[in-house]
């Protein structure tokens, strides 16, 4: 865009002078411009002006030496100074000498390249002009013999002679086979002509590709310029030069596609697949070729091969071992483990100076408690309050597989029961120490002796019972024994000489996930090395996400965590599962790359294990579904583990007949999609801790689903067993009233025949049913269709008394034979 805007400039009629100007604007408006004109300075130059500045260079050094010399610069100054002038001037001659050299020498280059090419270019014009000429001749050659033998066929009685035209001796005629081709010729020329004339017309006209820039409103990419102009410079040097081979190390995984193949590779992927039709693979760009085959290809094209696999990403987290200068010790980790309702928790309120079961629905815990809490000797300690109930098992095995030592509290007054050995066995499993802690010891009806006495029987055997199994005698109730408790936990901590690196990425261990309203996906974490910081980005499980936010067992935000600390994780893309190990990674592409690869191997797993069953094997399941009636329920929970707990629990309820089918289970509260599933299984929701909310509500009233809520494991399951109970058919149970032998056989019209029995044994009814006995063997099994006493038709007959007996649809009796009395007896059955 111009300064003036294509207007015309401010000027003046009638010569050089200063005067006003009229400019007009838009709309009617015009401006008086008062314009002024100067005139230039033109400087003529002495004709003896140009020699003098030629001559001026060559006299500077008779100048220098003259007279006029500046003062204060010496003879061997004034000496050096011209040295190095004729020097310089030298070396500007040399240089112009140099430059005229390789000019005239690129000038010839040029000329020599474009007589190369002017003479390639000739060459091929005059082959391609004889090639023409060839083909023009034989194209009249095939005409003139169609000619000939068309004028053959048209008049094949007359003479050769009659054939000549008339001119033929003197030669003025020109012959037909001459005249044809040039016909053809004119009309080509024609045909030529119009359709550059055509052409022409239309040049004029504007096409869509031209409006939209030339190729359809697509621009050309920078590397589409680059090569364009590389190919001009290879051009103007002489043609193209064969470019140098470049070798790439090309990573290989297991199964990639030919696309991708030749992406890695830099190749063409025509060329790719080429090379594999070569080897006898048809093979489409976006097919998957297997890793051996890949591995030819790439050697096939000169490269190098780096086999990979898809396990390589996890390589970024794998163990670092730390080095002992940069140990240091870490608080230990306790567990607090037992029967439910042995006191665990009330003994962790002691020592914690809190109160945790007053929250706690039905005073049992649920859910894995984390902890710390400091000493009157300042020694911090970490303790996990795993729950006791049966269907916890899981939750215990984590608590004990995370942990360094496992208190095993048991109740005085109950001794040892099924989840103390449960949890003597998943630390014996765990290989972690032990600390017996006999609570309850405040009551009347306790009796320690007897605990040491029943845990001699799972080979644990305490230091009074001569052992190395360390015992407590506490109260949770009167504080008794908590300072000794707290002592050998010191002690068997300082043994086991605990020690973790913080100054490294963190590593740890998920004890409890849950997916909060208002926070997101939150997993309570135990940091095991290292020290995990708020913006660190980490990977857990299938999950990947940045630190939020950290949250202590206070609830106050923390920035950092260090080994053995408990805090909550806020950041999360997905709620975790409880048991996962939580790595620091460097970037978020390889937490997003390794929670991907995990996925995506969690998918084939399941995968696998559903299709790996044979026909007989679908075959056979489907025959004993017919049979087994289910109960299907979808469960919501407010943990990971509770729901997991849960849905363990549930499995185990059922037998041969009937069995409880777990749709869906997850972790928050209930939503409406989870009222659609449910509505098409027509199953109930179950909410553990957990409430739906309104629009789950309204969807549940409007299409009847019904939601039960629980706060206690222990209804859950005993009301899933009755419902589960409710789809058994009731038991048919058999009571055996009496039995009668047949002394004779008649035949009485209108009725068949009748056997004349007498009860040996019992009593016979005509309500009960029956079963005919010949020789021992069952022969048939119906009812009574008549039974007499004398003439009259009786409704049961007596041990001892003899009486008429016929059956319904059945007339094979004998004398002899054995009359079995039986009667029914419909009981409910339920789920033990």
């Amino acid at each position: 865009m111009s300064d003036n805007d294509g207007k015309k400039t401010l000027g003046l009629r009638g010569g050089p002078r200063s005067g006003n100007v009229k400019q007009s604007f838009s709309h009617g408006r015009t401006k008086n411009v008062v314009v002024e004109t100067k005139r230039k300075r033109v400087v003529v130059p002495k004709p003896g002006a140009a020699q003098s500045a030629a001559g001026s260079a060559a006299t500077t050094a008779m100048s220098l030496a003259g007279s006029k010399r500046p003062a204060g610069i010496s003879d061997a100054e004034m000496e050096r100074r011209l040295k190095a002038l004729q020097a310089a001037k030298a070396r500007e001659g040399e240089e112009a000498a140099q430059r005229e050299a390789e000019e005239k020498a690129r000038a010839e280059e040029r000329d020599r390249m474009r007589a190369e090419k002017e003479a390639k270019e000739r060459e091929q014009r005059e082959a391609e002009e004889r090639a023409r000429q060839k083909a023009e001749d034989e194209e009249r050659k095939a005409r003139e013999a169609a000619e000939a033998a068309k004028q053959a066929a048209a008049g094949p009685s007359e003479s050769p002679a009659a054939r000549q035209p008339a001119g033929g001796g003197g030669g003025g005629g020109a012959k037909p086979s001459q005249a044809a081709p040039r016909k053809v010729d004119r009309e080509r020329e024609d045909r030529g002509r119009r359709k550059g004339d055509d052409s022409e017309r239309r040049s004029g006209k504007l096409t869509l590709n031209q409006a939209l820039g030339g190729e359809g409103g697509r621009q050309k990419s920078m590397a589409a310029m680059k090569r364009k102009q590389e190919r001009a410079r290879q051009k103007a040097m002489g043609g193209n030069q064969p470019r140098e081979k470049v070798v790439r190390a090309v990573q290989l995984p297991e199964a990639i596609t030919v696309a991708e193949l030749a992406n890695r590779m830099a190749e063409r992927v025509g060329d790719v697949v080429k090379a594999l039709m070569n080897n006898g693979i048809m093979a489409t760009q976006n097919q998957t070729i297997d890793a051996d085959t890949a591995e030819l290809m790439i050697e096939e094209f000169g490269h190098r091969v780096t086999r990979v696999s898809a396990s390589d990403v996890e390589d970024v987290i794998k163990e670092v071992s730390d080095k002992p200068e940069d140990l240091k010790t870490r608080p230990p980790v306790i567990t607090i483990m037992g029967h439910v309702d042995h006191g665990k928790t009330s003994l962790l309120d002691a020592i914690r100076d809190a109160n945790v079961t007053s929250g706690e629905a039905g005073g049992i815990t649920q859910h894995i408690g984390a902890y710390q809490v400091t000493t009157k000797d300042g020694a911090v300690l970490s303790f996990l309050d795993t729950p006791g109930h049966a269907a916890f098992t899981s939750m215990r095995s984590r608590g004990a597989q995370v942990t360094d030592i496992v208190v095993l509290v048991v109740a005085a007054d109950d001794a040892v029961m099924p989840q103390t050995i449960e949890a003597i066995n998943h630390a014996k499993a765990a290989k972690v120490p032990m600390i017996v802690a006999i609570n309850k010891v405040d009551k009347p009806s306790a009796n320690p002796t007897k605990v040491r006495t029943d845990l001699l029987q799972h080979e644990v055997v305490v230091e009074q019972m001569s052992g190395d199994v360390q015992d407590v005698e506490v109260s949770a109730h009167t504080g008794q024994g908590l300072p000794e408790l707290l002592e050998a936990i010191a002690l068997q901590a300082e043994i086991l000489e605990l020690k973790a690196n913080p100054d490294r990425a963190a590593q740890g261990a998920v004890i409890e996930a849950q997916l909060d309203v208002g926070r997101g996906p939150v997993a309570t974490v135990l940091i095991q090395n290292g020290t995990l910081r708020q913006g660190d980005i980490f990977v857990v499980g299938e999950q990947y996400g940045k630190v939020r936010a950290l949250i202590n067992d206070k609830g106050e935000r923390v920035k950092e965590a260090g080994p053995s600390v408990p805090v909550e994780v806020l950041g999360l893309n997905g709620t975790p599962e409880a048991g996962d190990v939580l790595n620091v990674t460097e970037t978020e592409a390889q937490a997003r790359e390794i929670a991907e690869y995990r996925a995506n191997v969690a998918k084939e797993k399941r995968a696998a294990l559903g299709a790996a069953t044979t026909l007989e094997q679908l075959m056979k399941k489907a025959k004993d579904d017919e049979s087994v009636s289910e109960l299907p329920v979808l469960v919501k929970a407010d943990v990971q583990g509770s729901a997991e707990a849960i849905v363990q629990a549930l499995e185990k309820v059922g037998n041969d007949e009937v069995r409880v089918r777990v749709l869906h289970s997850g972790v928050g509260a209930i939503t409406e999609t989870d009222i659609g599933l449910a509505e098409a299984s027509g199953c109930p929701v179950i909410g553990f801790n957990v409430r739906a909310n309104a629009s789950a509500r309204n969807t549940a009233n409007q299409k009847g689903v019904e939601i039960r809520y629980y706060s206690v494991i222990y209804d859950l399951v005993d009301d899933v067993k009755a419902a589960a109970s409710g789809l058994l058919s009731n038991e048919i149970k058999e009571t055996f009233i009496g039995y009668a032998t047949i002394k004779d056989v008649f035949k009485v019209s209108n009725v068949g025949k009748v056997a004349g029995c007498l009860v040996t044994e019992g009593v016979a009814r005509r309500s009960a049913g029956v079963r005919l006995l010949r020789d021992n063997v069952v022969i048939h099994e119906g009812t009574l269709k008549t039974l007499k006493r004398f003439k009259d038709e009786v409704s049961e007959v007596q041990s001892g008394q003899e009486c008429g007996m016929a059956f319904e649809n059945y007339e094979d009796i004998r004398q002899g034979d054995v009359i079995e009395i039986f009667e029914r007896q419909e009981v409910e059955r339920t789920l033990a």
